[in-house]
């Protein structure tokens, strides 16, 4: 009683009533905390993300919004406000040319309807198209798939493309940069594939490091719109394969083919553009995701 009666009178005469003694304990672990996060941003991101998705699965569930709330809470402890302008500006970003639009829907449906026609020639049985009728149920799902809330594409283009992706690719090549995004997240999936709820196949782990392959390339060359791979993200979500086929061989035969084309897609990539993807950008720089790539790198020159 001695002591903090000692504290508050040094307090009132130095500061009109207001303790001083504690203040510099509380500022000084709150800028340790705030330069750990700084040191080690993206470290911190995943394991928010992880903690928030993975801390619903005791109910049976798994918290998507996990992402977005992550790299909100990092950017405004490493950035401020600003930050999340930076990461809002991303997501809003729409004028890229027309080309990135049309491959954000026509790469996803493409690789969908190629891996139906591969599943139909190995000897499945004709499919569900009940989502193309009427003609504009497919446009829809793909829009709606894109857009809500509870789904996965607004919660994680933002954050995975439009946060973790760029920051990544500070000081890192974009093949070295991609690689551990598509570690980190598929593993957070992970969860999904052994939860019956969620009817998720294991081999859907392969599918998202492939995929995030692609989510780079088309962030990269769309000048860090992740607004493009939200669009892209939305439509390679909308068809539902559990909805072509009933469980069985057919079904289970197409996410092996499903998987195999993206992966097909992925290392089409790699291998043609190899000049992208060995680019490498000073720590320092301003994210390179928001620089438009060279037309001669699209096009592959080395």
């Amino acid at each position: 009683m001695t002591t903090t009666s000692a504290r508050h009178t040094s307090g009132s005469h130095a500061g009109g009533g207001r303790t001083q003694h504690t203040s510099p304990t509380r500022s000084g672990g709150r800028e340790k905390f705030t330069r750990f996060v700084r040191r080690h941003r993206v470290a911190s991101f995943f394991v928010l993300v992880y903690f928030l998705a993975w801390g619903a699965i005791p109910w049976n569930s798994f918290w998507t919004p996990g992402a977005l709330v992550a790299a909100v809470v990092v950017v405004l402890v490493t950035e401020g406000p600003r930050g999340l302008l930076t990461l809002g500006s991303r997501l809003i970003r729409w004028r890229v040319s027309w080309v990135w639009y049309a491959l954000a829907i026509g790469v996803p449906l493409f690789v969908h309807f190629a891996s139906i026609s591969v599943n139909a020639a190995l000897g499945a049985s004709a499919p569900s198209l009940s989502l193309l009728t009427p003609w504009y149920g497919l446009p829809l799902a793909i829009a709606l798939h894109a857009i809500s809330p509870f789904g996965g594409p607004l919660m994680e283009e933002p954050s995975f493309r439009g946060y973790a992706q760029p920051e990544l690719q500070k000081g890192r090549s974009r093949l070295a940069a991609t690689a551990i995004m598509a570690v980190a997240v598929a593993g957070w999936h992970l969860p999904l594939f052994f939860m019956p709820v969620f009817e998720a196949p294991l081999i859907g782990f392969v599918t998202t490091l492939a995929l995030t392959f692609w989510y780079a390339w088309l962030l990269n060359h769309a000048s860090g719109s992740s607004l493009i791979t939200l669009i892209a993200h939305g439509t390679e979500g909308a068809v539902e394969t559990n909805d072509l086929w009933g469980p069985g061989a057919d079904l289970a035969r197409l996410n092996y083919v499903y998987a195999g084309a993206w992966c097909l897609a992925a290392l089409v990539l790699l291998v043609l553009n190899r000049r992208f993807w060995t680019h490498t950008t000073p720590a320092d720089d301003p994210a390179e995701a928001d620089v438009p790539v060279r037309a001669e790198t699209v096009a592959g020159r080395r």
